[in-house]
């Protein structure tokens, strides 16, 4: 009996057709929220799920961009978004919707940026760094061009969260456990510590040193 086998390569682009699909429902959500048009939107969401790739890619020298060779993102994120457009009426909590889909796309791009960075040899530190990259950069761009404070600066624990799963991640291969398990426990791990975060509000102390009272 044949097994199925997912290459490396295929496990990260369905990873990143996941975090991209997440991250236009967030952008989209956003858009609506604020009132922007049909393409409005559509390139709020562009900018969110392919903006820290981008970047990343860029500074990784790895040429041609990914979604200017494989035009599947252009396409998906504007389907995507459409959809979400024609059905926002029926889930317009727009707070819990956003977190809920940024903190998937949180987990997705994560564990891309680490991998991608890790298959061109760079240093576990650089690797850690690109995947936080890949997570964030998009979403701050989509906040800034929606006027919002990016979801990473406010209170709850959200870097933390990719570099802990990060670091799990080159733990756990260390060890050799299987890459569908490695991936998939990376996975969990960020989405689960980002979602408890934000329910019980949790947030990394200030290091600031009160002055003593005189």
């Amino acid at each position: 009996m044949n097994s199925t086998t997912i290459s490396p390569e295929m496990m990260i682009y369905l990873l990143d057709m996941v975090g991209v699909g997440a991250c236009t429902i967030a952008a989209t959500t956003l858009a609506l929220h604020k009132k922007f048009d049909l393409f409005g939107c559509i390139l709020v969401s562009m900018v969110g799920s392919i903006g820290g790739g981008t970047i990343r890619d860029v500074m990784l020298d790895r040429y041609p961009l990914f979604w200017m060779t494989d035009l599947t993102y252009v396409f998906f994120i504007t389907g995507v978004s459409v959809v979400c457009q024609v059905f926002f009426a029926f889930y317009q909590k727009v707070g819990w919707t956003l977190k809920f889909f940024d903190a998937i796309g949180l987990a997705a791009f994560s564990l891309i940026g680490l991998k991608v960075a890790l298959s061109f040899g760079t240093p576990p530190v650089i690797a850690v760094m690109m995947g936080v990259l890949t997570s964030i950069a998009g979403g701050i761009m989509r906040d800034m061009i929606c006027n919002e404070i990016p979801l990473v600066l406010q209170k709850e624990i959200y870097i933390s969260a990719s570099i802990i799963g990060s670091c799990l991640y080159l733990m756990l291969s260390h060890w050799h456990v299987p890459t569908h398990l490695n991936e998939t426990l990376t996975l969990m791990t960020i989405f689960s510590i980002r979602m408890l975060a934000i329910k019980y509000n949790w947030n990394l102390p200030q290091i600031t040193i009160k002055p003593f009272l005189r």
